[in-house]
């Protein structure tokens, strides 16, 4: 499977896209909930702009990690040794981390500071994620 992958002019190519639509599933719908928290679209009411707006969140970065997984299939010991990868997966497991702590402490319903300063912190996380991404061509 994975030597197709490598063969097929268009099956790298079509996980790539992908991987990017899930991101920007992701990261977009976390932006869309983070401008609600912060008094945009204040007509919305919070609890199903969150059901709606985590949900395809969820569906993103399922779909990335899937495409994600594949794509470092064909290539592991590459990716490995490639230091923005590397930083990349780390970042990962700091949004996982934080996400954990913004949901086990409520922050949904609390909406306090803290979870404002989660929030800002996720969006800045997953744009480092983003950006080690595209670096990992170039290293």
């Amino acid at each position: 499977m994975f030597a197709a992958l490598v063969s097929h002019p268009w099956a790298y190519p079509a996980l790539e896209i992908a991987h990017i639509f899930g991101i920007a599933l992701l990261v977009g719908n976390l932006v869309l909930l983070e401008m609600r928290v912060f008094g945009r679209g204040a007509a919305l009411p919070v609890a199903p702009l969150a059901r709606l707006s985590l949900g395809l969140a969820l569906a993103g970065v399922s779909l990335a990690a899937a495409s994600g997984l594949l794509m470092f299939a064909t290539r592991p010991g590459e990716l490995l040794a490639n230091r923005a990868f590397t930083l990349k997966m780390l970042l990962l497991l700091a949004a996982a981390c934080n996400a954990a702590m913004f949901h086990a402490r409520g922050s949904l319903v609390l909406l306090d500071g803290i979870a404002r300063a989660q929030m800002v912190l996720s969006t800045v996380i997953w744009l480092a994620v983003i950006t080690c991404g595209r670096w990992i061509a170039y290293l």
